[in-house]
């Protein structure tokens, strides 16, 4: 690739390398210059513009994301749209991240134009969630690199969770509550409800190795959990005794997971036994979690893999299935996402983003209310007419991204902008690009509110943007058809942060020839 400054007659067809403004207009990185952009330029009084050209044998940015990405997404997994070149890659369904730690490093060897980031080998992911992410440096590899990573490239897996049977079995001693036997099988019970399964108890037995022992014998199920009256410290110690005496046999004792330490792993006709740990009791994350997660993704759980367990196997005090319940502060940068690649059906022939109002196109109005709140150039999804609508939006800041299966509906422009989020934002407003009246100020007040979840509220009823944060990413991106993130809001373990707007423009809807018309005829549009 040549990167340099070039005299500006020499710079069309040539892509600009840094962002800069001509006049009330800003050209983002990352621009062909057309000869309209050179003429431009050129009556600004500039002279050269530093720009990028592709070499003969040079890859194109998104191209070659797109290309090692298709090499990577494995079983469990799909490459989702390119954007800056970058292409994310995320889990289908819910398992545990599957990746070849050495791979990834070969990857990242080869050339510094290609990177390749994902999570730590085994996470557990849920479906939508983005597992790896690619990104090309400069705006072109060379076709010889591009071939070298491809050929370092192994496929990323999520190995998904499959539905297992389990039954737990409670040993008593003098002085256990009732109230701790409770919780104990709810709190285990919501592990693996968790992960597809269904949980069974049979009936509390003596904390004694024959007692223990005939009720393993007896036990249903394809996977047997003991919760002990007592720490398991000795491979003669109560849970380990039973299960030999049962007929089975002790795998290992002990795990080098922190908390998790003492659980005993064994098995019995054919089916894993598991003596908890102590922590177990609780629903903050142990190495118990580790082990049924691996069973349920269907890994192999033996000594040898517990033993390996060790490096990352210092768990974080604050690790949680989920994060306690209770309202956050406000995210520290939030962007805005604008919906504008629908095909407009219900409108006739005309394209309701790309009508007149005021004397400017419809999705002008929402792209500029952004602005003026002070947010960061937004996202533009766009799909069908999109150059007509980038053509409307020229000369404002934004970031366009195209929907490949944008006529699937709402859920999947929705996924493509969501995937070209900056790593800097930690939320995102989702917004109508039909929606000319939404005010700044009520997007400034979504951006300050505190909580996950943010929409505005006129009069008791809810409307349009929403705000999500970073965290509810994943099941964003997980939706299907036409739907949008509202399906997500009565499922939310917190209720959304309400807002109230200044005007009924939260609700606009511009889907017809009537509610254009009715739009025209309000006396604001005079």
């Amino acid at each position: 690739m040549i990167f340099a400054s070039t005299a500006i007659d020499a710079a069309v067809g040539g892509i600009l390398a840094h962002s800069r403004r001509l006049g009330s207009a800003r050209w983002a990185k990352g621009r062909i210059l057309s000869e309209a952009d050179i003429a431009a330029a050129r009556a600004a009084g500039i002279a050269e513009l530093t720009i990028a050209c592709l070499a003969a044998d040079d890859v194109g940015e998104d191209a070659a994301a797109t290309r090692l990405a298709a090499a990577l997404a494995g079983a469990g997994c799909r490459a989702l749209a390119a954007s800056h070149g970058r292409v994310n890659i995320a889990a289908t369904h819910a398992g545990l991240c599957r990746i070849d730690g050495a791979m990834v490093a070969a990857v990242n060897a080869g050339t510094e134009a290609l990177t390749l980031a994902t999570l730590a080998p085994d996470t557990r992911v849920a479906a939508g969630e983005i597992v790896a992410t690619i990104k090309v440096i400069p705006y072109a590899v060379g076709a010889a690199d591009l071939g070298a990573a491809l050929a370092s490239a192994t496929p990323i897996a999520v190995a998904g969770f499959r539905p297992l049977a389990a039954t737990l079995i409670q040993t008593r001693l003098p002085g256990l509550s009732a109230k701790m036997l409770a919780k104990t099988a709810r709190v285990t019970a919501d592990r693996i409800v968790a992960l597809g399964g269904t949980l069974t108890e049979v009936d509390r037995c003596a904390h004694d190795a024959t007692a223990l022992a005939a009720a393993l014998r007896h036990a249903p199920g394809d996977l047997l959990l003991v919760a002990g009256a007592s720490a398991t410290v000795d491979r003669g110690d109560v849970i380990p005794a039973a299960i030999v005496r049962a007929g089975g046999e002790v795998e290992r004792l002990g795990m080098p997971v922190d908390p998790g330490n003492l659980l005993c792993l064994g098995s019995l006709d054919g089916r894993p036994v598991i003596g908890l740990p102590g922590c177990a009791r609780s629903p903050k994350r142990n190495g118990f979690d580790l082990v049924i997660e691996a069973l349920a993704a269907g890994l192999p759980v033996t000594a040898a893999s517990i033993a390996a367990l060790g490096i990352g196997g210092l768990l974080p005090e604050a690790e949680r299935p989920e994060p306690r319940t209770g309202r956050t502060g406000a995210p520290r940068c939030t962007g805005a996402i604008v919906l504008a690649a629908g095909r407009s059906s219900r409108m006739g022939q005309d394209h309701k983003l790309l009508a007149d109002w005021q004397g400017r196109p419809l999705v002008t109005h929402v792209v500029d209310a952004i602005a003026a709140a002070g947010l960061p150039p937004p996202i533009v999804v766009v799909g069908t007419r999109a150059d007509a609508v980038r053509a409307a939006l020229s000369g404002r800041d934004a970031i366009f991204v195209f929907a490949d299966d944008h006529d699937l509906g709402l859920a999947h422009s929705l996924r493509a902008g969501l995937a070209a989020v900056p790593p800097a934002w930690d939320a995102a407003l989702v917004c109508l690009g039909d929606m000319p009246r939404v005010d700044p100020a009520t997007l400034r007040s979504l951006a300050a509110a505190p909580g996950d979840v943010a929409l505005p509220v006129r009069d008791g009823k809810r409307g349009n943007p929403v705000r999500w944060s970073r965290r509810h990413f994943a099941a964003l991106m997980a939706l299907e058809g036409d739907i949008g993130g509202k399906a997500l809001i009565a499922a939310l373990p917190t209720p959304p942060t309400e807002i109230t707007a200044p005007d009924d423009g939260i609700f606009d809807d511009i889907d017809t020839p009537a509610a254009l018309a009715a739009l025209r005829a309000r006396p604001s549009a005079l």
